[in-house]
């Protein structure tokens, strides 16, 4: 199984190293094994987490929440109920935030086609 050392899975997650500490550090990542070296060692399963963390993050969940749906998940099978009510939330959330996005981007059209329209 391949193993990535923390600038490989910042490259490859797109987060920064300070964020994959962070992560780390309050537990929205399995434990990270160390090398002989004390250096840090990330596998397949940090990335997969990462890269669930990071869509979860760019939808606008709080740290918190995110700790929550992580700890269900790691709860086991039974709380997947939990967790797509959690999700339906989180999704609620962002549709909202669409919602509003478009309503800013008609407005910023109307003003672009306004200054387009002087003389």
């Amino acid at each position: 199984m391949p193993t990535y050392a923390p600038h490989q899975v910042s490259e490859r997650s797109g987060l920064s190293l300070d964020t994959l500490r962070y992560y780390e550090r309050v537990g929205l990542i399995p434990v990270v094994r160390r090398d002989g070296a004390g250096r840090r060692v990330y596998g397949e399963e940090h990335l997969r987490y990462l890269d669930a963390l990071r869509c979860l993050r760019r939808g606008g969940m709080p740290v918190r929440e995110m700790q929550r749906y992580v700890a269900l998940a790691r709860a086991g099978q039974h709380t997947a109920a939990d967790r797509a009510e959690l999700l339906e939330r989180h999704r609620e959330s962002i549709l909202d935030r669409i919602a509003e996005l478009q309503e800013a981007l008609v407005t910023v059209d109307e003003k672009i086609a306004y200054y387009r329209s002087l003389p």
